[in-house]
């Protein structure tokens, strides 16, 4: 299979790392609980966007001359920890919507086209996703593939959308809990909390060193 090996390992080795929270994950229960299952399923479709361009940086070799280069590095991260603090301010100070309000009113208040581009560039702009996928992925990839590019994009390509099934179903279940009576009560706490969780995953990028 294009220079393939273990793959059903492989996908099950991306299901478990796919459940994992993080960035990517916090930014959709965000935006599902905030602005309903529309602005989630366009918060988890955008994480996959930009899961595209690391795997395209990966196959042809960007995110080997990334990890390589001690300047490309620092500065991918300082973007990414920067607008990761800068989505998190912006949670934090966002003044949601009565609970009573219309979801159509409540959705109003970020167009999608935002909820897309936000999560598309807090993913694009993490190096740490970047070497993710440039030290998991060659690890099912033959020595003798007879083209490491197209094994390369295959494994993405796979690992992609199961990611993109999982945060869709993670998007559907936050809005659903989200429309509850109960969660009316805590949602202002919630998207502080995420806000605040933002900022702190901003910083803990900003921290890093390269591998």
């Amino acid at each position: 299979m294009v220079g393939i090996h273990d793959f059903w390992l492989f996908v099950v080795a991306g299901l478990l790392l796919n459940v994992t929270p993080g960035p990517d994950m916090a930014y959709i229960v965000a935006r599902s609980a905030a602005l309903g299952w529309r602005a989630g399923a366009v918060a988890a479709l955008s994480i996959s966007a930009g899961c595209f361009v690391h795997i395209a940086a990966a196959a042809l070799g960007v995110s080997a001359l990334i990890a390589a280069s001690a300047v490309a590095f620092s500065l991918l991260k300082w973007a990414g920890a920067a607008y990761l603090v800068y989505i998190g301010i912006a949670m934090l100070r966002a003044g949601l919507a009565p609970a009573q309000a219309p979801a159509t009113r409540i959705e109003q208040a970020t167009p999608l086209r935002i909820v897309f581009w936000q999560g598309f560039l807090t993913n694009v702009l993490n190096p740490k996703v970047a070497l993710f996928f440039l030290a998991f992925l060659p690890q099912f990839i033959r020595a003798d593939a007879p083209s490491k590019p197209l094994a390369f994009a295959a494994l993405g390509l796979v690992f992609n959308l199961n990611s993109a099934i999982w945060n869709l179903a993670v998007a559907a279940l936050a809005a659903r809990l989200a429309a509850t009576r109960p969660y009316a009560r805590v949602r202002l706490w919630l998207q502080r909390a995420i806000g605040g969780l933002f900022i702190l995953l901003g910083l803990r990028l900003a921290l890093s060193e390269r591998p």
